[in-house]
């Protein structure tokens, strides 16, 4: 299964502090974590951080080439994952030749 890699952005650093001391990098959301820290976002991204900032990139790959007449993709949020399967079957997985990150 070809795969090409992961979707990323990046986000300039923003100090987080504890205790006036900068620990880590402060988050969208206003969470500190702490530096060289890897953790994944609710929208299924893989994070870490940096002096330099906040990297995060999808932590799934996406299914582009498959029979979309027959077949449909289906995202699970829990397990951050496709499953391509029929649409009047959803027990019978479809063949998938390519995804993208």
């Amino acid at each position: 299964m070809p795969l090409s890699d992961a979707s990323c952005f990046f986000m300039p650093f923003k100090p987080g502090t504890s205790n006036g001391v900068v620990v880590g990098c402060l988050d969208e959301e206003g969470k500190v974590h702490e530096f060289d820290s890897n953790w994944r976002t609710e929208d299924c991204n893989d994070c870490s951080c940096s002096t330099s900032g906040i990297r995060c990139c999808t932590s799934y790959a996406t299914p582009v080439d498959y029979d979309k007449e027959k077949c449909e993709s289906i995202f699970n949020k829990e397990t951050c994952s496709y499953k391509v399967v029929e649409k009047n079957d959803h027990s019978k997985e479809c063949p998938v030749h390519s995804w993208v990150g």
